[in-house]
């Protein structure tokens, strides 16, 4: 079997990624407790549902990067 290193600078830039996906997603439950005005011990309360839209954004963008990946190769590969 071929052994598969992952570096430091992609495991990093993964991570800057995922994190960005969870600012959205606190982002976004802020929007909805200002928005239908409930309490703000919700910020708290929501986080594992937060965490899921957390992964939820991350791997959509993860299937946007990868669709671009192979459009990008083909484009080439002509």
């Amino acid at each position: 079997m071929k052994n598969i290193t992952i570096t430091a600078a992609r495991l990093k830039k993964e991570a800057i990624i995922l994190l960005v996906c969870f600012f959205a997603a606190v982002g976004l439950n802020i929007y909805a407790i200002s928005k239908y005005k409930t309490d703000w011990s919700e910020l708290i309360s929501q986080l594992p549902v937060v965490l899921g839209i957390t992964f939820l954004i991350y791997f959509l963008v993860l299937l946007f990067r990868l669709v671009f990946l192979a459009i990008t190769k083909l484009i080439q590969k002509n």
